[in-house]
């Protein structure tokens, strides 16, 4: 872990009240086109899964903060898609990652509508495939009806994953009696 996701963990120990607000941000900021390049939203959602591990913080306010934060940020990603279509990929950074927006690209005409679920949960997708379903002109109500399944499932499986670790870590801490 970096220092952002030390201190952020350690804030959120300090800060319960929080977990719902923090998840909400960092989960937006994972689905959110470009900031997701930027922010380690991915390994602070798993860091927060180990901090329910150990009991310090209770699991439903991360799952929803952070379902309704992949909804609002992806969201935002099909949008920003759709209103700006193909103009977007002559901007900073995707016309500096020519890969990730043919992977995008190629990914969404195969899968389709199960692109936008996919894209949830690869973590090189994530940060353009929302893009595409809206520069492609997917429908709000078909986006919306995948994107809100993706993410609730998602928003339950990041977090989860931290705390099966976190549980799993002090269960082998515990047996060699360390």
């Amino acid at each position: 872990m970096d220092f952002s996701t030390e201190a952020t963990l350690a804030f959120l120990t300090r800060h319960q009240d929080w977990s719902f607000w923090l998840a909400l941000v960092f989960a937006a900021a994972e689905t959110t086109a470009f900031l997701s390049l930027a922010v380690p939203s991915t390994a602070i959602l798993v860091g927060v899964g180990a901090l329910v591990a150990t009991g310090a913080i209770p699991f439903f306010p991360i799952w929803a903060g952070a379902a309704l934060g992949a909804i609002l940020g992806s969201t935002f990603s099909w949008w920003l898609g759709w209103r700006y279509g193909d103009k977007i990929l002559t901007m900073w950074p995707l016309k500096n990652h020519p890969d990730l927006v043919e992977r995008a690209s190629g990914t969404f005409k195969t899968w389709g509508v199960g692109a936008v679920f996919l894209g949830h949960f690869i973590g090189p997708l994530r940060p353009v495939i929302f893009l595409f379903a809206g520069m492609m002109k997917m429908g709000f109500p078909v986006f919306m009806a995948v994107n809100t399944v993706a993410a609730l499932a998602w928003a339950w499986l990041i977090p989860k994953l931290g705390e099966v670790s976190g549980l799993a870590f002090g269960w082998g801490w515990n047996a060699l009696g360390l």
